[in-house]
């Protein structure tokens, strides 16, 4: 007859219940370690609470906000070219033998975080993704910024890098930036910011951005708020790259369905003259002439372009006649390398092609002054960084503008 040994079954079974509740409470304890964040495409990434190691993928709009949190310290690898890089010159020729030489540009996450010089890189524009590099770095976390240079315009290879990351055992928060919808909209910045917040546990400093940029905003919006369709001006938001040039263009044109065209449309009331949808847009000069603008906005495009190279360079003499060169009413965006998504410095955007076409409404912003206080205020820093933030992104125009 078999003979139940109870004492030896009774010990299994304690080992047996300890063993499933210390699982269970490691379970918990593991859970405990994490955060859900719902990211831009809607999935629920379980992302560490204590995150000391961060990738980016993005031309400087996640770095930018990771500054402003104060968590900047904790990237440890880049995927934009422009990140880690020194400085930018920038020449141009003008009529006979001059030359005019711009130095010292600079990424503005760059300025704020000079480390960033020495960073690893592991992907860029046109490369792909540097795995072993990646796995040898051990983030916590990577952050990909859909429409970034390193991705544009090829959703399925950032997707197939994403699930190649992800099964590295890396979570992986996705943000979209603007242009990245069928109709760009602010309010998907706010999100990208708001997510970063939740990231890093910074959700009020994330809100106080967000509530200081829609400010900044909405002063420019009441200026312009009365101007009369009649009354718009027509902008031409154009880059005079070399490789429009070369491909037989006179520049590149950002189109109706650009955040720019939104911000244009929305805050400056004014109409972007280019009807065509695309971000980069080659336009020859008879299309150019053609369009005939009220106003040119230079945008940065594989380099820095100054209003001086559309009055005297002199592959560009055959635009001398359109009425906004006449008028000299051109003015140039900040610097801002890899240009293929806004970043955080965008209101300066609006603000200038604001003042540019409505100079009457704009009279009393001293645009040199009006740009220190937005960078104290946007980055927290003082006077003396605020000043080489605006040289940096060759703003300092702005001081003979106003003299």
């Amino acid at each position: 007859m078999f003979k139940l040994n109870t004492p030896c079954l009774l010990f299994k079974l304690y080992v047996v219940v300890v063993m499933i509740f210390g699982f269970s409470e490691k379970v918990l304890c593991l859970e405990k370690d994490f955060t859900k964040i719902k990211d831009s495409r809607g999935i629920i990434v379980k992302v560490p609470k204590k995150i000391n190691r961060v990738v980016t993928i993005s031309d400087g709009m996640v770095e930018q906000v990771m500054t402003r949190l104060g968590v900047a310290e904790k990237i440890v690898g880049a995927g934009s070219e422009c990140i880690p890089k020194k400085q930018w010159n920038s020449t141009y020729p003008a009529l006979g033998k001059k030359k005019y030489t711009y130095k010292g540009g600079m990424h503005t996450a760059t300025y704020l975080n000079p480390w960033f010089i020495d960073i690893p890189l592991i992907t860029r524009y046109g490369a792909g993704i540097n795995y072993e590099m990646l796995t040898a770095l051990e983030p916590d976390i990577v952050i990909i910024r859909a429409g970034s240079c390193s991705f544009s315009g090829s959703k399925h290879v950032m997707e197939k890098s994403i699930s190649l990351i992800e099964s590295l055992g890396f979570p992986v928060v996705v943000l979209h930036g603007p242009d990245t919808y069928d109709d760009p909209d602010i309010l998907t910045i706010f999100q990208e910011i708001k997510i970063l917040g939740k990231v890093f546990d910074k959700i009020k400093t994330a809100d106080n951005l967000i509530n200081f940029l829609k400010k900044t905003l909405e002063f420019i919006k009441i200026r312009t708020k009365n101007i009369q369709e009649s009354e718009k001006q027509k902008i031409l938001l154009l880059g005079l790259s070399q490789t429009a040039r070369s491909d037989g263009g006179a520049g590149h044109v950002k189109g109706a369905d650009t955040i720019e065209s939104y911000f244009m449309n929305k805050f400056v009331h004014a109409e972007n003259v280019c009807k065509q949808k695309g971000a980069w847009n080659i336009l020859n000069t008879e299309q150019i002439l053609a369009l005939d603008p009220d106003v040119i906005i230079l945008i940065t495009a594989w380099g820095y372009h100054p209003p001086q190279e559309l009055y005297d360079a002199p592959y560009y003499q055959s635009l001398k006649y359109l009425r906004a060169v006449t008028n000299h009413n051109v003015a140039s965006l900040p610097f801002s390398p890899c240009n293929c998504e806004k970043r955080l410095e965008f209101p300066i955007d609006v603000m200038i092609m604001a003042k540019t076409a409505y100079p009457l409404l704009f009279k009393d912003i001293d645009l040199a002054s009006w740009l220190l206080n937005f960078y104290k205020n946007l980055y927290g820093i003082d006077s003396a960084t605020a000043k080489g933030l605006r040289s940096c992104q060759w703003m300092d125009w702005t001081l003979d503008q106003e003299k």
